[in-house]
């Protein structure tokens, strides 16, 4: 009986497990329908935090749920579909792709090159001759099955959560700039007739940015870091990979993604999108000191 009786008060002790993943447990309760929420499904509100389902539906207060919306832990809105920009984004890289498979005249107006033919001839392509389209387009163009198959991988796996905790508009402006400061940084280092292509650059930002929001969600952030040195290693040791566009993209990733999370709530967009314009700025100071050395 005595046995009994302490088992049931330790049942009733114990921390409860969140409504949508029961194997997590969590003191936190959505301050609508009180259910028990884990970080993974806290949006943040104006008081507290709430479910998904609230958040959606607007129930247990009778308010409509346009009224006092709540955001995303970075401000966003919330969407029925958290992986929408990231199923986009695949697709575009597919279709490219396929484009490019089918018509391979397509893939020397797409890849990121300074300046060709190098010198002594006068470059009629490049960054370097005016087609600053390169350092975007190159963002979604691959030419191997596996190189693409890869970086899609890596997309889905680290663009959803992320897509889900920053908010459509944040996510897709990470995604860019990190492509971008990726060309950017190939562009300024690597040789001015070298051509390089692909979504690495804007997959590393993912990376960067995933560890800044485990960290301020206080996740294990053993797994990401093991996976960024796992890739890091990939890249310094194999041949024919532009680092560049790695490191670009990954410090890109790790400062938008910090001024995303980090930024105080009542200057938030300011933070954020100044931070995004600041990088941009940085950018374009790159590719035109680089161009001046190439002309």
């Amino acid at each position: 009986m005595d046995e009994q009786a302490a088992g049931g008060r330790q049942d009733a002790q114990r921390v409860p497990g969140c409504y949508r993943h029961p194997d997590r447990e969590t003191g936190v309760r959505c301050t609508r329908c009180e259910r028990p929420i884990c970080p993974e499904c806290m949006v943040e509100a104006s008081v507290g935090f709430q479910c998904p389902e609230c958040v959606r539906g607007g129930g247990g207060t009778g308010h409509a749920p346009s009224a006092s919306m709540p955001r995303t832990l970075a401000g966003g809105s919330i969407a029925a579909d958290p992986r929408l920009v990231t199923k986009i984004l695949i697709g575009i890289n597919v279709a490219v792709f396929l484009a490019v498979t089918i018509e391979k005249s397509l893939l020397a107006d797409l890849y990121l090159v300074g300046a060709w033919p190098p010198a002594p001839f006068m470059p009629t392509q490049g960054v370097a001759d005016g087609e600053w389209y390169r350092l975007g387009t190159s963002m979604f163009t691959h030419e191997e099955p596996w190189h693409i198959g890869f970086n899609m991988l890596s997309l889905w796996l680290l663009g959803g959560p992320l897509e889900q905790h920053l908010g459509r508009a944040r996510y897709l402006a990470l995604y860019l700039i990190s492509g971008l400061a990726g060309s950017a940084l190939t562009y300024l280092l690597a040789g001015g007739s070298t051509a390089s292509l692909g979504a690495s650059g804007a997959v590393f930002g993912l990376f960067g940015a995933t560890a800044v929001l485990m960290r301020r969600l206080r996740y294990d952030m053993r797994p990401i870091i093991a996976l960024l040195v796992i890739n890091l290693v990939i890249t310094f040791s194999w041949s024919g990979i532009a680092w560049q566009a790695h490191i670009g993209g990954l410090v890109a990733g790790v400062v938008v993604g910090y001024a995303m999370v980090h930024a105080p709530r009542g200057r938030r967009a300011l933070v954020q999108y100044g931070t995004c314009a600041l990088v941009l700025g940085l950018v374009v100071l790159i590719t035109l000191v680089r161009t001046a050395q190439l002309t």
